[in-house]
């Protein structure tokens, strides 16, 4: 296989990985509206939750797109 394309499909790899990602931040938020439907009293505790949630979601999303940015251009 010619190294190029082995690059390019990395870079195919990791987009992936960023969409996965992308479906995890809505699926947290959805999650979270859900129970804040549910019991409204409960929702101003679970706040902070729902931000560790978010951010450990879009961190796996970042780190797959600097993959790809370091498989196009570095690699």
């Amino acid at each position: 296989m010619d190294p190029q394309a082995a690059k390019m499909i990395g870079a195919g790899l990791a987009a992936i990985g960023m969409g996965i990602a992308a479906l995890g931040v809505g699926n947290v938020f959805a999650k979270f509206l859900e129970g804040a439907l549910r019991n409204p009293g409960a929702a101003d505790s679970q706040q902070g939750r729902l931000f560790i949630g978010f951010a450990g979601a879009e961190l796996l999303g970042l780190l797959a797109f600097v993959t790809m940015i370091i498989l196009v251009f570095v690699a």
